[in-house]
């Protein structure tokens, strides 16, 4: 799985950072998203998924 982020789309809602902190977080200065990991564990794949699914602008793709 590779996961990526449009930052230029993101809206800074948090709801990555909620579904997989360990994944994602947020930039202080503005709260756009943040990737940590790129290549995420299968123990995370779900979590990446639903932070994809849940996320308002669409920001995030997920490759499998």
């Amino acid at each position: 799985m590779t996961v990526s982020i449009d930052e230029d789309k993101c809206v800074a809602s948090g709801q990555c950072v909620v579904a997989a902190m360990e994944v994602f977080d947020q930039r202080d200065e503005d709260g756009v998203a943040v990737l940590l990991n790129s290549d995420p564990s299968a123990s995370q794949a779900d979590d990446v998924r639903q932070a994809a699914a849940v996320c308002p602008a669409m920001a995030i793709h997920v490759q499998d």
